[in-house]
């Protein structure tokens, strides 16, 4: 069932930073647009997507992070702290998904307008992770209801950047979320015909646990919810079992993470004889290449609920939600 969060959200969103109000780091940072387009950067392609959507064309949006980038090591460029350095608007995730990036932002919050889009989520909404005391899973956009509320952010920040175009950005924003419940529909729908005994995600890392509870999935990740978190050979070993002994039938690779593990699990069952398929290849903490379907966040979450779905032995249309996906990819 997808877990609507909706209703839960305060009325202000915008999380900023340094202690400060938004409009004292906007009043602080002074914005550089005037009638120019509003210059943004957003860490991850998701979130550059939705600064898109609800900018539409009074932004020009640049993300750092493209595709095949895995956010959890990612450091800032030269390059990137130009950009962000003259940036009128700076859109990051939280939750420690940038792990390494952090300080950065801390000492750039003092400066301009910084806002972790995630970090107002309500925390009785978020999963916690046994082996990170105290954060929380970073992976909300797996479920297309958490992330309206995120949507829902970017519109605040830039209503707040840009008061005069406020009705626009909501407009835009509103738009959207209707396409994201769309989208969480076909999610649903779709989701719901992969037989119960097979409804078990195992992928290289632990990114799709908001996935699973959406959508009632016993969700398995050889890393935990950082790709900095090391498999140990104990743990590929207990995974071989688990296959074997559970006749899991397919495991899936992710574009942002090595295959290794995958690989090895599917080699250490089948010397038990039993026969693991590769699933297919899951957009999981990055989106596809860029000017595709699967390079927006719709296509993204199109392609894998279509892949997971059909791998696990449901009745889907390759062509996903609407036939926008590309055979094969």
């Amino acid at each position: 069932m997808t877990h609507d969060v909706s209703l839960k959200m305060p009325t202000r969103r915008a999380t900023i930073l340094g202690g400060l109000s938004a409009a004292a780091f906007i009043t602080l940072a002074g914005p550089s647009f005037a009638a120019e387009k509003i210059a943004i950067v957003a860490t991850t392609g998701m979130i550059a997507d939705a600064a898109r959507q609800v900018g539409g064309d009074l932004v020009e949006v640049r993300a750092l992070m493209g595709p095949g980038v895995d956010p959890h090591g990612y450091r800032q460029t030269h390059s990137d702290i130009l950009a962000m350095t003259r940036a009128d608007l700076v859109l990051w995730h939280g939750l420690y998904l940038e792990a390494q990036m952090e300080r950065f932002f801390e000492d750039l919050g003092r400066k301009r307008a910084v806002v972790a889009v995630a970090d107002a989520l309500p925390k009785d909404v978020l999963l916690g992770h046994a082996d990170y005391d105290g954060r929380y899973d970073p992976h909300v956009w797996m479920d297309p209801s958490m992330w309206r509320n995120v949507v829902n952010e970017v519109a605040d920040a830039l209503s707040q950047l840009a008061p005069e175009h406020a009705q626009t950005f909501a407009a835009n924003a509103q738009r959207y979320n209707v396409e994201l419940e769309t989208l969480a529909s076909y999610a649903q729908e779709t989701l719901g015909k992969v037989p119960l005994d097979q409804r078990v995600l195992l992928t290289a890392h632990d990114a799709f646990g908001y996935f699973g509870r959406a959508y009632d999935f016993e969700v398995i990740g050889i890393q935990g919810i950082s790709t900095n978190s090391e498999a140990g050979l104990n743990r590929i070993s207990e995974l071989v079992g688990t296959l074997v002994d559970r006749k899991i039938r397919a495991a899936f690779v992710e574009t942002s993470v090595s295959d290794r593990n995958i690989r090895a699990l599917i080699e250490g069952a089948g010397a038990q004889g039993h026969n693991v398929a590769i699933g297919g290849a899951l957009y999981s903490d990055a989106m596809g290449q860029d000017g595709t379907y699967e390079g927006t966040y719709i296509g993204m979450i199109d392609h894998n609920v279509t892949t997971i779905a059909g791998a696990l032995g449901a009745d889907v249309d390759p062509g996903g939600m609407s036939g926008k996906l590309r055979t094969g990819s």
